[in-house]
């Protein structure tokens, strides 16, 4: 069920971000740009503000300098104008800090992303139902849809706030990090549905992983971050190379291509020489 919206889709702009944790600088100049239809991922080490810039981008972390903006043919409109509804109008952000709410049906948190959207003390209509059902179902939780939250693993929780957030019915997403917590199966299944997004509902997805495969696998551009600069951005191949990633992460990392599906393959080398093996 692609957004009916026949405006044009916005692309999301940061322009020179410079962010700072109790007055310290933590990012530098970080400019980025998320487009309808392609996913961009930011990847680098822990502490690279790869996080921080995502959530610059939905307006939770205050900018030291630089500027975000939401860019369409009918011009720009700087995000720190625009009121609280509106912005989640425009876009939502997964993060893996909600606290899962007491008494509530998985059915009635997904209903939580409808909010943007519905007039003050009204109830859902058919449109709210209908995203709400089309959430659940793209994340594999209709079948417990009436249980309470309180019963779920952290993982289908996991699957409840991301189905909450797609139900925000966006143009932009931003997720930090949504594979965490997930077993194999859950993973790959919202790695298709991060492209999915993309290439059949033309939503610009913004995506912080650490996991470089599940990068090589889904983005279109990569952002690669160290201590809070861009080391390198562009296209995915362009920017997942061996020198780019041993630079960053400091270990050796060789990269390959796939002779079969032409996939990047990238493996991280132990510092330490193998032993030799023992001679017969």
């Amino acid at each position: 069920m692609p957004i009916a919206d026949p405006a044009p889709r916005p692309v999301l702009i940061g322009d020179q971000l410079t962010l700072s944790y109790g007055g310290s600088p933590v990012v530098h100049e970080v400019s980025i740009a998320l487009r309808p239809g392609a996913v961009t991922a930011l990847l680098g080490p822990n502490g690279s503000g790869k996080s921080t810039v995502l959530r610059a981008l939905a307006r939770l972390h205050p900018l030291q300098a630089g500027q975000t903006r939401l860019s369409d043919g009918e011009g720009e409109r700087r995000t720190d104008l625009l009121g609280a509804k509106e912005l989640a109008r425009a876009l939502t952000l997964f993060t893996q800090t909600r606290t899962a709410p007491q008494g509530l049906s998985v059915r009635d948190v997904v209903a939580f992303g409808r909010h943007p959207h519905r007039r003050r003390f009204a109830g859902l209509d058919e449109a709210d139902r209908a995203a709400i059902a089309h959430a659940m179902r793209l994340t594999g939780i209709t079948e417990f849809a009436a249980r309470a939250v309180g019963e779920l693993s952290g993982g289908e929780m996991q699957r409840v706030w991301l189905a909450s957030c797609l139900a925000q019915d966006t143009a932009i997403v931003l997720l930090d990090e949504p594979t965490n917590h997930l077993d194999l199966r859950y993973q790959i299944e919202t790695l298709d549905l991060v492209r999915e997004l993309a290439e059949v509902h033309g939503v610009a997805v913004g995506i912080v992983l650490h996991d470089l495969d599940h990068a090589a696998r889904i983005a279109d551009q990569v952002v690669l971050l160290h201590e809070g600069r861009i080391h390198a951005a562009g296209e995915t191949d362009e920017v997942l190379t061996s020198a780019h990633l041993s630079h960053v992460y400091d270990i050796p990392i060789d990269v390959s291509v796939d002779a079969l599906d032409g996939r990047l393959r990238i493996d991280a080398r132990s510092r330490r020489a193998l032993p030799a093996a023992a001679s017969a």
